[in-house]
């Protein structure tokens, strides 16, 4: 495995982050924020990956024998997507009471906003 994957992570952290700092709209940048996150699952699953590895299950396998994928970062990935799919969740939420307040998700026509 080479650098492909760190470039994948980061090119798709920086498209959301482009299209985070580009938005016109609250769910778009909602969105953009999720793909962010993707990014870091990208990131995550090229740290834990091993060549020639398999599943730690070592009912099957003598120790030593062969090498395993660490279980640790599977489970940060898995933490990573249960807590990116809440805060896109309650993001949605906070987008939805904006509209019915305000009329709007246009971040610019959003004047009680501003200090």
């Amino acid at each position: 495995m080479g650098v492909l994957p760190y470039l994948v992570a980061g090119w798709v952290f920086l498209t959301g982050c482009y299209g985070l700092a580009t938005s016109r709209n609250l769910i778009h940048a909602v969105g953009c924020l999720s793909v962010c996150q993707a990014g870091t699952y990208v990131l995550l699953l090229a740290v834990g990956y091993r060549h020639d590895a398999t599943a730690p299950v070592f009912s099957d396998l003598k120790p030593g024998s062969r090498p395993v994928v660490d279980p640790l970062v599977q489970a940060l990935t898995l933490t990573d997507v249960v807590v990116g799919a809440t805060v896109t969740a309650l993001l949605l939420a906070l987008v939805v009471q904006i509209s019915k307040r305000h009329g709007t998700v246009d971040p610019d026509e959003l004047s009680e906003l501003r200090g």
